[in-house]
Parts: C-alpha cells; structure tokens; sequence
C-alpha cells in the first residue's frame, strides 16, 4: 500500500497487512504522528498527543505479533480517544479549564479494552466543553476537514473530524443528544451509538449519567463493528451495564443476509418537515438502494418527539448540574457560557419538570417500542440542515429543540443507531443518515449499514483539502 496515503485505508486494510507483517504497527503509528503534526495545527482535532506511549504500545504489538500472538483486528492498530476518557497517569480535560490538571488513577473500562485488544492510542480529541454546547472559548475551534467554515458536529468534533482527515483509523466518541451522530455525519465518517447500558461508562467524564452513550467512529460500518465488538458488553464497574450476551458483530456482516429483508419504516412527514431538499433527497437514494439490496420499506406514523427531545434538554441540564456543582460553585470563571448555563438551568429545575420529564420519557420509550415492533429501523435524518456554518451556531443553539429533534428523542429512549454517508451537498459538505433499531439490534444495523456501504461509495470519499 502507498505510505502516501495510508492513513485513510481502513482500519481492517492495515489490520491485514499488519496481521501478515506487511505492514509495521511502529511504521504506521510514527507515519500517522507524522500526520498529525503535519496536519492537525490547522484542525484542531487532538487536545493532546500522545506521541511517546504510542510508539511504546506500537512496539509491544509489534513484539507480540512477531512471537506469534493475535489480539484480534485492533492489534497494532492507531486510534484516538475523545478527551473525557479517563487514562491511568495522563490529563483527561474534559474540554474544560475546570478539570486540566485532573489525572485519573485508573483507565476507563472503554480505555482498558482498546488495550486489551492491542490498540495503539495516537492521543486525546477534542470535544465540546463539557460534552455540551460549544468548544471552551480558551480553546482552540476544532475545525472540519471538509471546509472550516463549516461546524464538525458536537459535542465529539475532534473525533469526527480526526477520523475523517485520516489522523487516526477508528476514534472513541459519546453520544448524550446526539455526540457521536452529528459528527459522523458533518464529516462523512460512519458512527454507532449503541442501545444504552451497552457500554461501560466506569471511568468517563460524564454529561448526564442516565443518557451517556459511548461509540465507535469509524470510515466504515466494518470497522465500526471491528472496534464495538472490543467495547461492548457487561462491566461490573458500571452498574448499569447490560449483561445480555454479546454477538460476533464483525463476523455478523460476512453473510448474505446483509439488507435483505430488513424491515425499514419510513415517515415522509418526519424526514421531510423542516429538514433541506438535499437531506431529503439524499435519504431518499439511500432508501432507494436499501430496497435494491433487499430491505422492505413500510409506511409508519413517527410518534410526536418534541416533547420527548424536550425531556432530554431537562435530564441533561440536571445531570449535569449534579456531577459539575461542587467544582462549578468552586470557581464559576472556569466554566464557558453554554455550559455554566446548562449548569444553572439545572439548578433551578423545579421537582415538578423533572419529575415531568422522567414520566415523558417512559411514554416515549413505550411508544417506540411498539413501532419497533411492527419495523426492524426506522430512517431518519441526522439534522435538519446541510452543513451548519460556525457563523450560524448562535442562531441554533438558541433553538436547541430543532437541532437535537432527530438525535436526542433516541437518547431518552435508549435506541441503538447507525449513521453513515449517503450524500454530497451543492456546497460540498457530507450528507448523513441514521439507521436506528430496537434495543440491541446493532447486528441488524450493522449489517444493513455494511451492504449499504458496498453497494455505494459515499463513504470512501475524503476531504480534498487533506
């Protein structure tokens, strides 16, 4: 393969050639921090890099695999963590001037996996304060690789956009409202928010407990399930993680099942009221190939989502008031405007809307179970528009209902979903769509996602620019 431009093969293209010695991990993982010292000043991507334990880790896998031993298709392998994660003796920001100097004493259960798997960990990304809102205002804009006018989607920018710019080949994301689902799709990257519980969340930061989602990001559906396949499963760290048993959801996608016979709902007032001509049209060549590769598309009725999406805003704003008060009511001046003003809504949510929100979100998480019932997916946008320029940010985050109304409903519901590429807009920036399922369908989803992904090539373009 040409060293030139090996940094966006896919993540199992370097495993094979590293699995056959064709390819060195410590080879690749100095040609991608040569990479990313080339290329991430003006992105933005990474908060740290972690140049030094990567190339010691790259050198472990290199040993392994000499001697004969295998952890599986991460071994070797450069990826990238968000910063929220915590890592035995290394700074984990949360994207926030009130917690740079914290170092954790312990990986997280998310982190340990990764090692266990023998993944290379090129560094920590960027992300919104917080896993909220915006970056700090002290910190540097992560940018899109695509155009940098243009939002990479929150609150996991930098793994969205490292992803895409080929600076790691997989990257760990969160998803409360929509974090891994917005930058997978402002970059053209392919992200899984997995059914809630399905990953441990021991050891990492987090925005609101009762809604926190940690993913995969990936430049296919493949990859994706290579590294949710180390992720998923239960954590006695994490109460409340699932121990149902977990699927071969790599080895899930070699079958010819694929698409076909998928059940996939379709609401044409849900995916078209309010959203751009392009997203809508984009969604519907998607459906179209969907339907060639065998899927069933059914007519379905979306149940109202507002106030469920409205219900997310509140648990989140008192989650995250619960975790961040004691630091917060230390020293304010940390904190930037978006989220010391989650902070303070949070504070002074009154028993009743919370209780409100709480009754809300059992009758949403009722009402789409019976959908589900009738469908294996439901298609839906990712957000309204295509490509949100950072000039328009104040204008959306006033109007934080809008933006989150196609993501943040199946956070309160605890969905599984899958979003990928289907798309280039008139202006050049990605187009996405989710897939989303009944608790623990990811298989489904996958390999759906998967057959899309060899029927087109949406997801194998790059930004031109890097």
């Amino acid at each position: 393969m040409d060293m030139s431009s090996l940094h966006y093969a896919t993540l199992l293209e370097v495993a094979a050639l590293i699995k056959v010695r064709d390819l060195s991990p410590v080879e690749l993982t100095r040609h991608m921090l040569g990479r990313i010292d080339a290329v991430d000043p003006s992105l933005h991507a990474y908060l740290a890099v972690t140049g030094k334990s990567a190339v010691a880790e790259a050198e472990q896998a290199e040993a392994e695999l000499r001697s004969g031993r295998c952890r599986g298709p991460l071994h070797g392998v450069p990826i990238a963590i968000k910063d929220l994660f915590h890592t035995r003796g290394i700074p984990s920001t949360f994207g926030t001037l009130a917690y740079k100097d914290f170092v954790g004493e312990a990986d997280a259960t998310a982190v340990q996996r990764l090692r266990n798997a023998g993944a290379v960990i090129l560094g920590r990304l960027h992300l919104h304060e917080g896993a909220f809102g915006e970056h700090h205002p002290e910190l540097p804009r992560c940018l899109n690789p695509w155009n940098s006018d243009y939002w990479p989607g929150g609150s996991s920018s930098g793994s969205g956009a490292a992803t895409a710019a080929g600076l790691c080949f997989a990257s760990l994301g969160t998803d409360t409202g929509g974090s891994i689902r917005f930058p997978s799709a402002a970059n053209g990257v392919t992200g899984l928010k997995p059914t809630w519980g399905r990953t441990s969340r021991a050891g990492v930061f987090p925005l609101a407990e009762s809604l926190d989602t940690i993913g995969p990001m990936a430049r296919t559906a493949a990859d994706a399930a290579a590294v949710y396949d180390v992720l998923a499963g239960f954590d006695p760290r994490d109460p409340t993680s699932l121990a149902a048993p977990v699927p071969d959801h790599l080895g899930g996608l070699a079958g010819a099942l694929g698409a076909r016979g998928l059940r996939i709902g379709v609401d044409e007032g849900y995916i078209e009221t309010g959203v751009d001509s392009e997203t809508t049209a984009a969604i519907g060549a998607a459906l179209a190939t969907l339907q060639d590769l065998g899927a069933i598309v059914a007519p379905v009725v979306m149940c109202d989502s507002r106030a469920a999406t409205l219900a997310q805003m509140t648990i989140t704003d008192v989650d995250a008031a619960r975790f961040h008060n004691p630091t917060y009511q230390a020293d304010k001046g940390k904190f930037g405007p978006q989220l010391a003003a989650a902070i303070e809504r949070g504070l002074a949510c009154d028993p009743l809307s919370l209780a409100a929100a709480y009754v809300e979100r059992d009758r949403f998480k009722g009402a789409i179970a019976r959908m589900f019932s009738e469908i294996d997916a439901l298609v839906a946008p990712v957000y309204p528009m295509v490509g949100l320029r950072y000039d328009e940010m104040d204008s959306y985050l006033a109007d934080l209902p809008r933006l989150l109304g196609f993501t943040s409903p199946f956070n309160v519901s605890g969905s599984p979903s899958v979003t990928m590429p289907c798309g280039v807009s008139i202006v050049g920036m990605p187009i996405g769509f989710q897939l989303i399922g009944p608790h623990l369908s990811e298989p489904a989803l996958l390999r759906a996602a998967h057959a899309f992904q060899q029927a087109t090539d949406w997801h194998t373009r790059r930004p031109k620019n890097f």
